[in-house]
């Protein structure tokens, strides 16, 4: 591919928009489904410490099913970006955590400490079934992954209309091991 930076800018807007387009209803329904998929396949969650995700842009919200992983024993933690083009600092984080604003808009705990996660649920704008993600194109949660002494479990949620062929990952791309949509769990051929 020639230019694959014109076509991932290209895919994260049409994406998004389709995303954004979906009723809300549906993407209620769909993250409903997600964290019920989330609760029932990966049980272990329930006593790991669990990087997850604050909702943007109409993403699959996780705080239904973080919140069942907290009642149930889980640590959870929010990324927030310290400084750009770091690694992200997983805050601790608890249902009414007291919050602040962060990069570009998106709560994050105040004055937490940082853990390392030993499994996170990643955000994804787009996927495809090798389980490379097409992110915001910021960098964050790869060059997270990749300071990381031992590596979390990697689970990725999006919704369905999100899936592309081929998501034509770079060197520096990590692929999750999981991949969760509204149509079930998926193990990623990267992780067999």
């Amino acid at each position: 591919m020639e230019d694959w930076k014109t076509w991932r800018q290209q895919q994260r807007k049409r994406i998004i928009a389709d995303r954004q387009a979906a009723a809300e209803t549906l993407r209620r329904e769909w993250s409903q489904t997600i964290s019920d998929i989330l609760r029932q396949s990966f049980p272990d969650l329930r006593k790991m410490k669990i990087g997850l995700y604050w909702p943007f842009r109409s993403e699959y919200d996780p705080r239904e099913a973080a919140k069942h992983f907290w009642e149930s024993g889980a640590t959870l933690a929010l990324p927030e970006v310290v400084e750009k083009h770091q690694p992200l600092c997983f805050r601790e984080w608890w249902p009414d955590a007291p919050m602040k604003p962060g990069a570009y808009d998106i709560p994050v705990p105040a004055g937490t400490h940082c853990i390392q996660p030993e499994a996170l649920i990643v955000p994804m704008v787009g996927f495809d079934q090798k389980g490379f993600r097409l992110g915001y194109g910021s960098g964050y949660f790869d060059r997270t992954l990749a300071v990381y002494p031992v590596q979390p479990l990697t689970i990725g949620v999006a919704f369905e209309l999100q899936r592309l062929e081929n998501v034509h990952p770079r060197l520096h791309d990590i692929a999750m091991q999981y991949v969760v949509t509204e149509a079930g769990v998926f193990q990623s051929e990267q992780s067999l």
